[in-house]
């Protein structure tokens, strides 16, 4: 998709749409800003600052016509360790960082490597984020005193427990009118933003009846400037760049994820298509450009680009228009935002936890009791308990090698001989017998492909399973789709061996990628270029061919129809005969 065909066919209906869609998401967004800014460690306004220039140049820059950008969810665990980590310098360089290896992704057109993250992987980080947010809202729901936060999880739960004493009535009070609009106001009316609702409301009556009893934005954060954010260069040296590089890759990676999950269910919801890289430049660029004015790691945000949509967005000038609003509410009524209850934000972003937990989908996995089952497990438990770094790598190299096991199990190497009561006298396996096998020649089935995984076990199955060397030795490789280095060289050791000892190995159906990969190698002038046959049949006559027919004379495995005339010797000359017309 082309830039400007994001705006094909814009008229002023289209444009109608848009101001309605912005206005609602713009609402949506402005209490997700700051809820995710203070789970992330950082003061408020920072999320709110995301939202502004993040959100403008997601939606002119971005793949997708609907993709509303921000801070998310997803960022929340990362983010909040490089703060308590490194600080909040730090973290704007790190996603500084980020947004170019993000924009360096999209240039080499790396977003399709995106959707290679197996999705038990993504489940199990994402379930665990899922926790992470909803447990770390408990103090700010139960108005617990003289908290500190922590990097892990079980470090907090003891933070928790050791001051449960201190927990606020009125605090409980307030979060839980916000929580109950929450639930309850969508059932009434589906169309009204309940975040918005739940906050204005609970901090209406904590204003009205619990003035000064419980932490506000004001007095835990200091007050929300009424101004736009300021242009700075974050300080940076090599040493930093270096120590943020690896908490970089995360954001981008998680950014990435994110954004083009958020573009794919936009697809399916409007029938569009995005382009991915595209996407990843838009994203990097907005992530670059963000830290200069304060804002954290931003990204597309699933839920706010659905209700886009459900609105009847027809363009990016919708994201456009949210920004436009959340920044008229940080101007207008920043002094308002900064009396709101921290206990009136805590169940926003449980509820927003419990949303984005995928519990369904994890139950599904976690039943089919696969090496799936185990992948996700372990990811979610890192998560929870380590950090998302952790579980992403462990996670991702966990898959990998499970990947690799089921194609190395895909591979078999199977002896056959022909079947003469079959039409045109197929090779199959239940041919071969202990009576019942040329002693001069082996013909083989590959099925699979033939890769670092599985070589070792191609050129172990063969070699095993040849005692005495025959005198040919016939592959049939029409199955194999792909081989790569490493299965050339266990194939070359192959051949060698039968070279050395007199024998020809054969190839039979061999696939374009094998055949051009043997030939960029040279092994196939080690095989023979005379030993490659489009069809086994073809091989096989030429095979019985290159016997010593002495060794024929008394044979009694009658392996191939010729093998009667080859045994007895009557008609030894007529069948050569007819081999070396054929």
């Amino acid at each position: 998709m082309k830039w400007s065909d994001r705006f094909e066919g814009y008229n002023f209906q289209s444009l109608r749409r848009d101001l309605v869609a912005g206005l609602i998401v713009g609402i949506v967004a402005i209490p997700l800003a700051m809820s995710f800014a203070i789970a992330s460690g950082v003061k408020p306004q920072f999320g709110i600052y995301t939202t502004i220039v993040a959100g403008f140049l997601i939606s002119l820059l971005g793949g997708s016509k609907f993709q509303i950008g921000g801070p998310t969810g997803a960022f929340v665990p990362i983010l909040l360790v490089i703060v308590l980590q490194y600080g909040y310098e730090n973290l704007l360089l790190a996603g500084m960082l980020a947004g170019i290896i993000l924009v360096l992704m999209g240039i080499f057109k790396l977003g399709i490597l995106i959707q290679f993250i197996p999705r038990p992987v993504t489940i199990g980080f994402t379930s665990g984020i899922a926790v992470i947010i909803f447990s770390g809202q408990i103090a700010n729901f139960l108005g617990l005193q003289h908290m500190k936060s922590h990097e892990y999880f079980l470090s907090n739960m003891k933070e928790i427990g050791a001051h449960l004493s201190t927990w606020n009535i009125y605090s409980v009070l307030t979060a839980a009118i916000c929580l109950a609009v929450i639930l309850i106001l969508p059932k009434l009316l589906p169309k009204i933003p309940a975040p918005l609702v739940g906050l204005i409301i609970s901090s209406v009556v904590a204003t009205l009846f619990f003035d000064g009893k419980i932490a506000t934005i004001s007095s835990t954060y200091g007050a929300i400037p009424d101004t736009l954010p300021t242009f700075a260069m974050p300080h940076f040296t090599m040493e930093k760049i270096n120590q943020m590089l690896a908490p970089a890759f995360v954001i981008a990676m998680l950014g990435g994820i994110e954004s083009l999950l958020s573009a794919v269910v936009a697809d399916g919801m409007t029938g569009s298509r995005h382009n991915s890289n595209r996407e990843l430049i838009g994203q990097g660029i907005a992530n670059i450009v963000t830290p200069l004015f304060g804002g954290i790691p931003a990204t597309g945000a699933i839920a706010r680009t659905a209700t886009n949509i459900k609105n009847g967005a027809a363009s990016p000038v919708s994201g456009m228009v949210h920004v436009v609003v959340v920044l008229l509410v940080l101007i207008l009524f920043a002094s308002f935002a900064s009396a709101i209850p921290l206990a009136s934000m805590a169940p926003i972003l449980m509820v927003v936890a419990w949303n984005m937990s995928e519990r369904k989908e994890f139950a599904y996995v976690l039943k089919t009791k696969t090496s799936d089952s185990v992948v996700l497990v372990i990811t979610f438990l890192l998560t929870v308990f380590t950090s998302l770094t952790t579980a992403v790598e462990v996670g991702l190299v966990l898959a990998v090698i499970i990947f690799v096991k089921r194609m190395r199990d895909i591979l078999t190497v199977t002896k056959v001989l022909p079947d003469p009561s079959i039409r045109n006298e197929k090779v199959k396996s239940y041919m071969v017998g202990e009576d019942h096998d040329c002693p001069q020649t082996s013909i083989y089935t590959i099925e699979g492909p033939l890769f670092f995984g599985a070589a070792n076990m191609f050129e172990k199955s063969i070699m095993d399973n040849i005692h005495l060397y025959p005198k040919v030795l016939l592959l049939r490789m029409g199955k194999v789709p792909f081989i790569d280095a490493t299965g050339v060289s266990n194939l070359a050791s192959i051949v060698k061996h039968f070279n050395n000892s007199g024998g020809s190995v054969l190839i039979s159906g061999i696939q374009p990628q094998p055949k051009a990969f043997l030939k960029k190698t040279g092994v196939d002038q080690m095989i023979g270029e005379d030993h490659f046959f489009d069809h086994t049949g073809e091989a096989i006559t030429f095979a019985l061919g290159k016997l010593d027919h002495n060794k024929c004379l008394g044979c009694k495995h009658f392996a191939f129809r010729e093998c009667a005339a080859l045994s007895s010797g009557t008609g030894q000359k007529q069948v050569m005969e007819q081999l070396q017309k054929s």
